[in-house]
């Protein structure tokens, strides 16, 4: 259905007229440089542009007073000292005569990329605006703030189109406390905010940006604070903070809409935020948000004040609206103590109110300001430091690069045995009919018997060539059908060949009656995950069995507190999804879980299927390989009591060795 690209060039009018070193980093070259690095990466062209409109002033009284919409209105005819003395009535804000024209456009770009995603016109998109939106509360400007462009378009989606679950996910380094103040009482909003804090000593300086602020009234439990308290958050805080504390609640919450107020302040290099996490980073955020709402993800630019930094984390945050596997991730995957303290929190604080936490651990944890440490962290990126300097320094020379991927990329392809099969596929996704040589074929087959009849010969060397063009990088991932008897050979075949083809890291998730390999090695160049085992066990760190969890909160819990930490953790470069005989998944589940793993591979996964599974289940990898939002689950249900301890049992026993496993930090002797 496509991606919106929503713009307008009048919202680079405004600009500080004044001295205030406070507000002059809010400037237009923050969309310029967004929208030339779209370009430059041919990124604009790929999607549905749209020219923003002015929201009226009923939309805008959506959730702003009358009052209020006439004293911005009025700023249209002020000279500039009067703009100046106004201005100072409110907290870190500027106005600009053309504030009020640039202020509905943003609103209305926020409008018109909503509309457009729930009439179906496209699936996704991103709103680029100025001025920001999300510190704007009822009646006040804040933050660079005027009107509340997230907040409008969620009321707005409540009342024109009757929706009835909003998942608001508020990505900005700073406190969103404008979209909290309006929704806190309101059952129907799910804002999540992660926000620097330290412990009250960061702007806003507000007690309610807490973990404990939970909402309040009918709304207890629909607010989400996660506070930092210390810089230097990177990549594989970010990624924990969505695997054991946001995606839970949504998957629980089940949106309708994801709303993303997308700041990118919290990106390396930022003077604001002071963090680590890098550009590619905000598109496995992207990319995890997409398998919730049927992918109808609407984006709106907050913050972000590094323009190198700002033009490529829009980049990636567009490049995965559109479908495009995120890059993997850099660094290691290993959340700091003072992130996991605070995840800690957030999960303490809101147990009482959600089911999916309280499988977890959340006996809340004792912190004080004098307690945290820098823990090796980067120190902190002060204007003008050595550190600063370096990231922008890197980000500079990215920023110089013409592109850092493809565009259009590589596609999936699928390989079938049975030439008589139709399946309904994306149109960039191709039915591959090519095939290896049959001595290449022959040789790899010899070793397992299973493997000597025609048929699974076929399908063996359909395999062996969509690996290598994987491999190869001329198709993104693909799907192999083979015959049942035939699957435990193919998968072991399939992991000899990724290795033999120079693969370091390849994760196997194995579901069904598939055994282990017998020749597995042993060097950790495979991590072998069975779903589907006989009970829970870790046989060594890289070999790990579990029951297939029997109700959806069991299966997501497996999935974002098993599967998804050891993949980040392990970085793969290949995934194996092999189901084999009897594994028990259904359509949406097992497209869950291909459509998840194609994060921490860059994309690159190979799914293996039985033939007799093949048109229905085929056809519906196929689209989530292709990036489309997987299936709903359907109704929550939480996990079984067998299924919360075979988990536990199993974190407990690898967490020492993967780190990303972690949801709570460890306590000193």
């Amino acid at each position: 259905m496509g991606t919106a690209l929503v713009y307008h060039e009048d919202m680079t009018a405004t600009r500080l007229l004044w001295d205030d070193p406070e507000c002059e980093i809010e400037r237009p070259e923050r969309l310029t440089a967004a929208l030339d690095r779209l370009r430059k990466c041919g990124l604009e062209q790929r999607c549905l542009r749209l020219s923003a409109r002015e929201a009226s002033e009923e939309e805008l009284g959506l959730v702003h007073s009358p009052e209020y919409v006439s004293l911005v209105r009025e700023t249209q005819v002020l000279g500039k000292e009067e703009l100046q003395a106004l201005s100072g009535q409110f907290d870190a804000i500027y106005f600009h005569p053309s504030t009020f024209h640039c202020a509905r456009l943003a609103v209305g770009a926020a409008l018109q990329l909503l509309d457009a995603v729930l009439t179906g016109e496209v699936q996704n998109g991103l709103a680029l605006v100025r001025p920001p939106g999300h510190h704007s509360q009822r009646a006040a400007a804040s933050g660079f703030c005027v009107f509340n462009n997230v907040a409008i378009a969620a009321a707005h989606a409540k009342q024109k189109h009757g929706l009835h679950r909003i998942l608001i996910v508020d990505w900005d380094v700073h406190h969103g406390q404008g979209t909290q103040y309006l929704f806190e009482d309101d059952p129907s909003v799910l804002y999540f905010s992660w926000h620097r804090y330290e412990h009250g000593r960061f702007w806003p300086f507000l007690r309610e940006s807490d973990a404990d602020a939970v909402g309040r009234g009918q709304g207890l439990g629909f607010t989400v604070n996660l506070p930092w308290n210390q810089v230097g958050m990177g990549n594989a805080d970010y990624v924990a903070a969505f695997l054991h504390l946001l995606l839970p609640l949504a998957f629980e919450f089940d949106p309708e809409l994801v709303l993303v107020s997308a700041g990118f302040d919290s990106a390396i290099g930022d003077p604001e935020g002071q963090m680590q996490a890098t550009p590619e980073c905000f598109a496995h955020l992207t990319q995890l948000l997409q398998v919730l709402a049927g992918g109808r993800v609407c984006a709106v630019l907050e913050g972000g004040y590094h323009l190198e930094s700002l033009a490529e984390s829009v980049c990636m945050t567009v490049q995965t609206l559109l479908g495009d596997p995120a890059p993997p991730l850099s660094g290691p995957m290993v959340p700091c103590q003072s992130a996991l303290e605070s995840i800690q929190s957030v999960c303490a604080a809101q147990a009482p109110h959600w089911k999916s936490l309280q499988l977890q651990d959340v006996t809340p944890v004792q912190t004080s300001p004098s307690t945290h440490s820098s823990e090796g962290r980067p120190p902190p990126l002060l204007p003008g430091g050595p550190v600063c300097k370096t990231a922008a320094s890197a980000l500079s020379s990215l920023f110089d690069q013409p592109c850092l991927h493809p565009a259009p990329p590589v596609c999936p392809a699928v390989a079938l045995t049975a030439p008589d099969i139709t399946l309904v596929l994306p149109p960039d996704v191709t039915q591959q009919e090519g095939s290896a040589l049959n001595e290449e074929t022959e040789a790899w087959a010899k070793p397992h018997e299973s493997l000597a009849q025609d048929e699974a010969l076929t399908a063996l060397g359909k395999l062996l060539y969509l690996l290598d063009g994987m491999l190869d990088g001329q198709v993104s991932s693909g799907i192999v059908a083979t015959p049942p008897s035939a699957a435990a050979a193919t998968l072991d075949v399939a992991i000899q060949r990724g290795l033999s083809h120079g693969a370091q890291r390849l994760l196997c998730v194995a579901l069904g009656q598939l055994d282990r390999p017998p020749d597995l090695v042993h060097d950790g160049r495979i991590l072998w995950l069975n779903i589907r085992g006989k009970e829970a066990a870790a046989l060594s760190m890289f070999q790990v069995s579990t029951p297939l969890p029997v109700l959806t909160g069991g299966f997501l819990s497996c999935i974002l507190g098993l599967v998804l930490p050891l993949a980040y953790g392990f970085q793969p470069e290949l995934v194996l999804v092999a189901l084999g005989p009897a594994h028990g998944l259904q359509g949406p589940h097992a497209a869950l879980l291909t459509s998840m793993l194609r994060g921490p591979a860059g994309g690159r996964v190979l799914a293996l299927l039985e033939e007799d599974s093949t048109p229905q289940l085929a056809g519906i990898l196929a689209r989530v390989l292709h990036g489309e939002a997987p299936p709903s689950l359907g109704p929550y249900s939480v996990a079984s009591p067998e299924d919360t301890q075979a988990l536990r049992y199993l974190r407990g026993q690898l967490e020492p060795q993967w780190k990303m496993l972690q949801c709570r930090p460890h306590l000193e002797a």
